[in-house]
């Protein structure tokens, strides 16, 4: 049998038993951030046993193998043509889109912006994830900077709201180790329209020193799309080293996150994200970490110290070092281990993955 016609057949499988899935979140399958995939993606790193992904497409393909609900991947250099394609392909698996974007870094940058959030509703897209920033402990190296860039960052928000409007989306702005919760809170309530919103990621605010449940508690009301993910962490000389590891491997509360996110945020999609990776380094007790938050009290420090040493664990994960082979196949497994995880042990509906990729 043909490779498309097999997933094809499988994609009929998973329309027809929707009406027969069951557990704690409704009937939800667990989707996927392309960012899982940064090794295969765009062929970064690939073989034979693991080919490329040249685009969205052969995602989705690979996608309804391991029985995904929802893919969130960019669509910058999409033409008209492949969003129609999506389009297709996601209604025929089943399978939702939701986009990441880049915002408008100038009123001479509307045009892309709107042609990019034009593209992804033509492939069924309402929901476009944006990352506002990096590490704000490694970028900046004053105060000042990082408020300028914060300003920044809500005129982006105000030249997007309008063009998201008009075109029907929405904005998930992400937790993305930039803005500590009550900065991002105070710029989605200035602008306090229904366009724009949150991309709740569950681990990534630890590294500002935030607790991961706490931040959970605070956007859950305002989140559009979640990020799940788990977290390894472990103590070092100068803070702590945090990394992705496999759902229900790491130190994150994920059953009480995920029930606080139905509560305050019923209709948001849980896409899987688990970047295969060395683990990154948080220099919490080094002088450079501190320059753009300088009233952040030390009781955030000392709290995150000692949940770290309490949950750390002995062994972190070690990938750069790996062949690409080995890296490929780890990346593959974490993703697998994860979607297993998220349907024996998070309540997620979860559409048995292909004997294929197990074999694999």
């Amino acid at each position: 049998m043909l490779r498309r016609q097999l997933l094809l057949n499988v994609s009929a499988l998973l329309a027809s038993g929707g009406a027969a899935l069951h557990g704690t979140l409704s009937g939800r399958r667990l989707g996927l951030v392309i960012h899982s995939y940064s090794n295969r993606w765009q062929g970064k790193h690939s073989s034979i046993k693991y080919p490329p992904f040249h685009d969205v497409l052969d995602v989705m393909d690979h996608g309804v193998e391991l029985g995904i609900g929802s893919l969130q991947i960019g669509m910058e250099r999409w033409g008209f043509d492949l969003a129609q394609k999506a389009r297709a392909s996601s209604e025929s698996y089943n399978m939702k889109l939701e986009g990441s974007i880049r915002l408008p870094q100038a009123p001479g940058d509307v045009d892309r912006f709107t042609h990019e959030l034009r593209l992804g509703r033509e492939a069924g897209a309402s929901i476009f994830r944006t990352a506002a920033g990096g590490r704000r402990y490694e970028i900046f190296t004053q105060r000042a900077d990082f408020e300028r860039w914060k300003a920044g960052i809500k005129q982006a928000l105000e030249l997007a709201e309008p063009v998201a409007r008009r075109l029907g989306a929405q904005i998930a702005v992400e937790n993305h180790k930039d803005f500590e919760t009550t900065e991002l809170l105070e710029i989605i309530k200035a602008i306090s329209s229904p366009q724009i919103g949150v991309c709740l990621d569950t681990g990534n605010s630890l590294a500002l020193l935030e607790s991961p449940l706490t931040v959970v508690q605070q956007l859950a009301p305002y989140t559009l799309t979640v990020h799940l993910k788990d977290i390894a962490v472990h103590l070092t000389d100068d803070g702590f080293e945090m990394a992705e590891v496999p759902l229900g491997q790491g130190m994150l509360d994920l059953p009480e996150m995920i029930r606080v996110i139905q509560t305050g945020a019923p209709m948001a999609e849980f896409h899987l994200e688990m970047i295969t990776r060395d683990p990154l380094s948080i220099r919490c007790l080094s002088e450079s970490y501190w320059p753009s938050f300088p009233n952040k009290p030390g009781v955030e420090l000392a709290r995150t110290l000692a949940l770290v040493r309490q949950r750390q664990t002995p062994k972190m994960p070690e990938v750069s070092s790996l062949p690409f082979e080995a890296r490929l196949a780890l990346e593959e497994k974490n993703i697998i281990d994860s979607i297993v995880c998220a349907g024996g042990k998070l309540g997620f509906s979860q559409i048995p993955i292909s004997a294929r990729l197990k074999e694999e």
